[in-house]
C-alpha cells in the first residue's frame, strides 16, 4: 500500500454544532473533568497514605484511578477546548497521539479490571492461599503486564492507522482521534484493517469480558455455601466491581466488535467509557465501601489537624 498523504490536519466535528448546546456542554463537561481528576486523585492519595489500604484489592484500585484520569485527559481537555473553538481542528501528529493515548490507556483499564476480578476471586473462593498467590511481587507483575499488554495493542492500532493513505476529506465526526473514524476517511480500501481492528480491539474487549462474567459466575455459585453474612461482604465488594464492568465494557464492546461504519451513535457511546464511567469510579468505589470511607475521614481529619498546628505555630 502505497502511503499517500495529502492531510497535514483534521476536522474534529464534536458532540454537536449547536452554539448555545456547545456553551452548555462546556460547563457540563468541564465539570465532569474536574470531577474526574480530583476524584481519581483523593482515591490515589488515600490509598498511598492509608496503611490500613495495603491490600492488592486497593492496590489495583490506585492504579485503576490512575488510569482513569490518564485515559479521560486524552481526550476531554480537546472536547472541552473545542466547546468555544471556532475552528475545531487537530493536526496529523496530534491526531496519532491521541489515538495511540486512547487505545494505550483504555486497553490498560481493561486488563486492570480483569486482574481486579481474579484478584476477588483468589479472596472468595481460596482465602487461605490468597496471601501466599497475591503477593506484592506478583500484583506489581501483573500491573505491569496490563501495561506492556495495552502498549502493544496501542501500537499495532496505531502503526496500522499511520500506513493508511489519507488524501481528503479531512473531516472527523468524532470528538476525537479513533480508527473507526479514520477508517472512513482512507482513501483506499480498508476492510482488512477493519477485520484487523475487530480481532485486536474487539476481542481483546470481548473476551476479558467474558472472563469477568465467568469468573463472577464462579464467585456466585462458590458464595451459595456461604453464610448470609459472609455473602453480603463478598457481595459489597463485588458489586462496585461489576458495575464498573458493565458501565465501561458495554459502550467499549459496541464499539469496538463490528466492523468500521459510519454511526452517529458513536459519540454518545464513546462518552461514557471514556468521560461517565472514569467520573462514577470514584463514587462507585467509594460509596459501598466503608474502610475507603473510613480512610478517607481519617486522611482529611490529619490533614485539618496538621494545617491547624501549623497556623498555631
Amino acid at each position: 500500500m502505497q502511503n499517500i498523504n495529502n492531510v497535514t490536519e483534521f476536522i474534529l466535528l464534536g458532540l454537536t454544532q449547536n452554539d448555545e448546546l456547545q456553551k452548555i456542554c462546556f460547563v457540563v463537561f468541564l465539570f465532569f473533568y474536574l470531577v474526574i481528576v480530583l476524584g481519581n486523585l483523593l482515591i490515589v492519595a488515600t490509598v498511598i497514605f492509608s496503611p490500613r489500604l495495603n491490600s492488592p484489592m486497593y492496590f489495583f484500585l490506585s492504579y485503576l484511578s490512575f488510569v482513569d484520569i490518564c485515559y479521560s485527559s486524552v481526550t476531554a481537555p480537546k472536547m472541552i477546548v473545542d466547546f468555544l473553538a471556532e475552528k475545531k481542528t487537530i493536526s496529523f501528529i496530534g491526531c496519532i497521539a491521541q489515538l495511540f493515548g486512547v487505545h494505550f490507556f483504555g486497553c490498560t483499564e481493561i486488563f486492570i479490571l480483569t486482574v481486579m476480578a481474579y484478584d476477588r476471586y483468589i479472596a472468595i473462593c481460596k482465602p487461605l492461599h490468597y496471601t501466599t498467590i497475591m503477593t506484592k511481587r506478583v500484583c506489581g507483575q501483573m500491573v505491569a503486564a496490563s501495561w506492556f499488554g495495552g502498549f502493544m495493542h496501542s501500537l499495532v492500532q496505531t502503526v496500522m492507522t499511520t500506513r493508511l493513505p489519507f488524501c481528503g476529506p479531512n473531516e472527523i465526526d468524532h470528538y476525537f482521534c479513533d480508527v473507526h473514524p479514520l477508517l472512513q476517511l482512507a482513501c483506499t480500501d480498508t476492510y482488512i484493517v477493519g477485520i484487523i481492528v475487530v480481532a485486536n480491539s474487539g476481542m481483546i474487549a470481548l473476551s476479558c469480558f467474558l472472563i469477568l462474567v465467568v469468573s463472577y459466575i464462579v464467585i456466585l455459585v462458590f458464595l451459595r455455601t456461604r453464610s448470609s453474612e459472609g455473602r453480603r461482604k463478598a457481595l459489597s465488594t463485588c458489586a462496585s466491581h461489576i458495575t464498573v464492568v458493565i458501565l465501561f465494557f458495554g459502550p467499549c464492546t459496541f464499539t469496538y466488535i463490528r466492523p468500521s461504519s459510519n454511526f452517529s451513535e458513536d459519540k454518545t457511546v464513546a462518552l461514557f467509557y471514556t468521560v461517565i464511567t472514569p467520573m462514577l469510579n470514584p463514587l462507585i468505589y467509594t460509596l459501598r465501601n466503608e474502610e475507603m470511607k473510613n480512610a478517607m475521614r481519617k486522611l482529611w481529619s490529619k490533614k485539618i489537624f496538621f494545617s491547624s498546628e501549623k497556623t498555631k505555630m
